[in-house]
């Protein structure tokens, strides 16, 4: 964050979201960038035809991947300066800078917690309820060390549920639903679950998906790389997470928030009248995909009554 010139080469080892943040970036910015990634898949939370398309992107940006094998050692070279990764299959990465970006931990262990009663996680983190209460009276815990959604929105939102509930309210974290945004180029938008995670839960799910080149306002603006995935409970029609990896996707996904919240039925968006052309139009299109694969799998499509008056 503080480099003062732009190295020639860097190596990003990690393939999570600040890793393929980072990576995007400096490659637009036309550096070499190679990235390591231990599993075979970069975006590991996320599914993976998301995760594969993440990659394609990468590369055709010019990013190096070489996933599926880990880094085991790191060094400086002593004549030239520059940084030497060791990969476990005997190979070495070379660059100027290295970028560190294989998650974060909590930094607790030393605070001496126990002694005022608050607990911790098995991971460090500490322990609190719904209330964002810990194990000590008059105790509360917010944000990234509270074991939250590593966000600065959700940060701010537990600092919302503390404000009311020192006013004696009842906020709870229970139930919210926090989408975020991978800051590649272009981003890539999520909320709710995945798709392999609903079919984990042992859901009758629908999945509807189109490529952003199918929506008018993509087109107009002549960036059409991506694709937007929505998984949809077959039984009760209430969308359950959404994937956007295109233009713009950071904004449309607080509209499936929003969907998600109110607890609409996929059809109430899929026939809403959006604004022509914007890419939340894509929405109308992303739940016509839906139908059109549920009618094949001679799943329900019912059309939505609009209120009257």
């Amino acid at each position: 964050m503080q480099l003062e010139r732009l190295p020639q080469r860097l190596i990003v080892l990690g393939g999570g979201y600040v890793g393929c943040e980072f990576a995007s970036m400096f490659a637009l910015f036309g550096i070499q960038v190679t990235l390591l990634q231990g599993p075979d898949q970069l975006l590991p939370r996320e599914d993976s035809d998301v995760a594969g398309e993440v990659a394609g992107i990468l590369a055709n940006q010019g990013v190096g991947l070489r996933l599926g094998t880990r880094a085991q050692a790191v060094r400086r070279d002593a004549n030239n300066g520059e940084v030497v990764a060791v990969l476990e299959d005997g190979s070495q990465v070379r660059g100027e800078e290295l970028l560190v970006a294989t998650g974060r931990a909590p930094v607790t262990a030393n605070l001496g917690l126990a002694s005022a009663g608050v607990d911790l996680t098995d991971r460090g983190f500490i322990w609190v309820d719904d209330h964002l209460r810990t194990t000590a009276g008059h105790v509360w815990a917010a944000g990234d060390v509270a074991g939250s959604p590593q966000f600065t929105h959700a940060s701010w939102h537990d600092f919302r549920i503390l404000k009311a509930n020192f006013d004696h309210g009842e906020a709870v974290t229970r139930g919210r639903i926090v989408p975020y945004t991978v800051f590649i180029t272009p981003e890539l938008a999520r909320v709710g679950i995945t798709e392999a995670q609903a079919r984990a839960q042992g859901r009758n799910v629908a999945i509807g998906k189109i490529p952003v080149s199918v929506i008018p306002r993509a087109k107009t603006l002549h960036d059409t790389t991506g694709t937007w995935k929505a998984i949809v409970d077959a039984d009760t029609d209430l969308i359950l997470g959404g994937a956007l990896l295109g233009h713009n996707a950071g904004e449309v996904i607080s509209t499936l928030q929003m969907a998600m919240l109110g607890a609409l039925p996929y059809q109430q968006v899929r026939d809403a009248p959006f604004t022509h052309p914007t890419m939340g139009e894509g929405l109308n299109l992303l739940f016509d995909a839906l139908d059109d694969q549920r009618q094949q799998g001679h799943g329900k499509t019912s059309p939505v009554q609009t209120p009257s008056g």
